[in-house]
Order: C-alpha cells, then structure tokens, then sequence
C-alpha cells in the first residue's frame, strides 16, 4: 500500500493485496453486522456498528469507530472506509459528535452524513460505514475532504458527496432544497463530475410530513427536485443503446428529528464501455414518478432501484422501499404486515425476472444478496416486531435501525439497501 498527493489535495491511498474470489460473505458479532462483497478484483465492505458500552456520547462514538476500524483491519486495510453515515439522538451533540469523528480519523476522514435519526437501539449512536478491502486490481481512495471521497478501480470513479446543506439565506423547504441541490451540483462539478452521472440520492428532511404553508413540507421537496431536474437527462454516456424509458436516480427521501435539509449522493464517472447503468422499476407498484397528484402536486423524481454493471454482474441500489402496492399503502396500522410487504417488494425490485424484463437477463438477485440495509421506524414502540420481520427474513444481514418519520402519515416503516448480482 501506498500514498500519493497532488498538488493543493489530501493524500490518495493506493493498494494492490491477494486475489479473492467473487462472494458475498456476511459476518455478524456483539456490535457490528458485516459483509464483504469480493466483485472484480476488489472487496467491498459494509459495516454497521452499534456501540457495546453505555456512557458518554464521547464513549460510545469511539467505541463504534474502533469496532469499525477492526473489522477494516481484518478485512485488508485500516484506513479504506470512503463512506459514512452516523445516527444521532441528541441534535445538540451534533458539533461535538462532529469534532470526536473528525479527531478519530484525521487526514482518512471518509465523506460522512450527520443524520439526526435516534439508534432504536436506545443508544446516543450508531455507525453504518463503506469501504473496500482487499484487492488483487489497483484501487485509489483519493479524499476531498469530509463532504468528498472518490474511489477509483476497474475503469471507475465512484464520487461519494455528504452532508450537502442548503444556503444559509434560503427560507422555507422549497428554496433551501433547491438550494442544497445547487450545491451537489456545484460540488461535484468541482469535481469533474456533472450532476446528470449521479445515481443515488438521499434526501433527509425534518419534519417531513409537516405543514408548509397551505401545502406539505415533502410536498415541497418533490416540487424543488422536480424544477430542479426539468433539464437533466440522466446518464446518457452510461445507458444501454436504444433504451427509451424514464431515468431518476434511485433515492430516499426520509424525515429526521431536526428541521432543516441534509443531502448526501453517489455519482460516477468511467469510459466509454466500461460501465452501464439501469433505472429499475418494481412490476407491484406504480412509479413513484408517475403518482397522481393527490399524493403530491409534482410526483417523487426518482427511481425504484438503480443497477450499475461493469463486467457481468450488477450492483442494485435499492431505494427507500414502503408498504405500498400499486400508488396505494397497505397494511394500515400493521408495522409487521407492512415490513413483510416491504421485503416483498423489495425481493420483486430486485428478482431475476424483474432484471431480465428491463433487458438484463442473468443480473438478478434475492434477499440473500443484500449486503446490508437501512431500516427506518417511524415508532420506536414498533422496533423490536419490525426487526423480528428483517432477522427472519434477511438473516444476519448488517442493519441499521434508526427512529425516523416516512414520508405518508400511514407508512410505519421504510427500507432501503444494496444488493449484488449472484450469476457471472
């Protein structure tokens, strides 16, 4: 392994260690689930850990980062993880929880996304973490800084941008969302990057189902993402020739317990040849673009799933998945019942014969092939008999559970993740 700079950048990290065989692998421990994905030369890794000890925010944050940093070690590298999400209690910690980070990785600060979701585990927070491991192909991790981190292997860079926030001098949710878009853009423009190769977004909101005006708060998102995307095609250097459907990234849209917008997004960035891309569509549900305007008066713009192939298999991005069938919800007041209709869509998003009828036979998966997932609980009384439905049916699968608001009044539970194609 080693380190390189350019000129005015931090330092980008180059490593080249043992072959592995393409795999999925999950392990799962006192306070870390993990898997690794071994995918054309290269391991990736996904991590969410929970703290063991009771204490101070200043003790148990550490104690999550070095339950992290273990697993990293083990996995091939210390200092590979290019991806962060941390869950938080407490909105008046966030300053400090933000330094305790900063302080613990130094100049290998990951691109990291505050989130003000409480860990349904009762704990002041939990870690979900994204690197690589070890890798018979070169790979660069070449960070930008602790908004920016771009991974390099295989003829593509993968630009991970977090906690995009809007200008200080927008008001209401409309302008200070288009304002944060503005800033993605203009972040990853810096970049190199335009905003048309982004695959994958998160859109956090506080109080999301909440009154704005005459209208609602996630109302108004969807209004700001749509006048924001009127002029963007998406990827059209990375689409299957002759493909003629509609195009978003896959994204989520979720509450937190604070009141303002946070953004964070995956973008790409590769030759011609190297990498295709397809916006998947669920056969059990409407699009969500296509909503009627009862839900909301500019439709959601995103994408059920997102699959990204670059030499046989795919990587499925799978967005923020609810109880809902066709445009309708289901299972009204069941968190249960709507956990099970949510992995069911999730298992049809996902499924061989939902790739093979976008035209990608052979790039399907099953639960079995997520390498880890969120789960967003709108009830933290609902926690334990929602998790029971997961375990079951996923397994010992790396698994965030966070306290958060969906993004309708009677949706109880939101699920999103990653899957990997099983076949070459």
């Amino acid at each position: 392994m080693s380190i390189v700079a350019s000129k005015g950048q931090q330092p980008v990290m180059q490593f080249k260690n043992s072959p592995q065989q393409d795999v999925v692998r999950r392990h799962s421990s006192d306070g870390i689930g993990y898997s690794v994905v071994d995918l054309h030369g290269v391991s990736h890794v996904f991590a969410a850990a929970v703290p063991r000890c009771v204490g101070s925010l200043d003790e148990q944050a550490h104690d999550a980062l070095k339950t992290i940093e273990e697993v990293f070690a083990e996995e091939g590298t210390r200092n590979s993880i290019v991806k962060q999400a941390v869950f938080m209690r407490d909105a008046n910690q966030w300053e400090k929880c933000r330094q305790l980070i900063r302080d613990f990785y130094g100049e290998q600060m990951p691109a990291t996304t505050f989130i003000l979701q409480p860990p349904c585990c009762g704990k002041a927070v939990s870690i979900e973490a994204l690197g690589v491991g070890r890798a018979s192909e070169p790979v660069e991790i070449d960070r930008r800084g602790e908004k920016c981190v771009i991974t390099r292997h295989n003829g593509v860079s993968w630009v991970h941008c977090s906690q995009i926030m809007p200008r200080h001098s927008a008001k209401g949710v409309y302008d200070r969302s288009v304002t944060a878009f503005e800033k993605m853009e203009a972040m990853l423009a810096s970049k190199g990057v335009k905003y048309s190769q982004v695959i994958r977004t998160w859109l956090y909101l506080g109080d999301i189902v909440g009154p704005e005006g005459d209208t609602q708060r996630y109302k108004e998102l969807n209004r700001a993402r749509t006048d924001f995307y009127k002029d963007i095609v998406f990827g059209p250097d990375y689409l299957p020739d002759g493909y003629r459907g509609t195009i978003y990234p896959a994204s989520t849209g979720i509450g937190t317990s604070n009141h303002d917008v946070v953004m964070s997004c995956i973008a790409v960035d590769a030759a011609p040849g190297q990498l295709q891309i397809m916006p998947l569509e669920n056969p059990r549900q409407t699009p969500a673009f296509d909503y009627g305007q009862h839900y909301s008066p500019k439709s959601p713009k995103f994408a059920r799933a997102m699959a990204v192939s670059g030499d046989g298999r795919a990587t499925i991005f799978v967005s923020g998945t609810a109880s809902i069938t066709d445009s309708e919800t289901r299972w009204i007041g069941d968190a249960a019942r709507q956990t099970t209709e949510t992995l069911d869509n999730i298992e049809a998003l996902i499924s061989e014969d939902n790739l093979a009828g976008h035209g990608w036979p052979g790039k399907g998966a099953r639960l079995d092939d997520l390498a880890f997932v969120r789960v967003y609980i709108k009830y933290q009384e609902d926690y334990e008999k929602v998790r029971a439905v997961c375990e079951d049916r996923l397994g010992e699968l790396p698994a965030i559970y966070a306290i958060a608001d969906v993004c309708r009044d009677d949706l109880l539970v939101e699920i999103e993740g990653i899957a990997f194609s099983t076949k070459e």
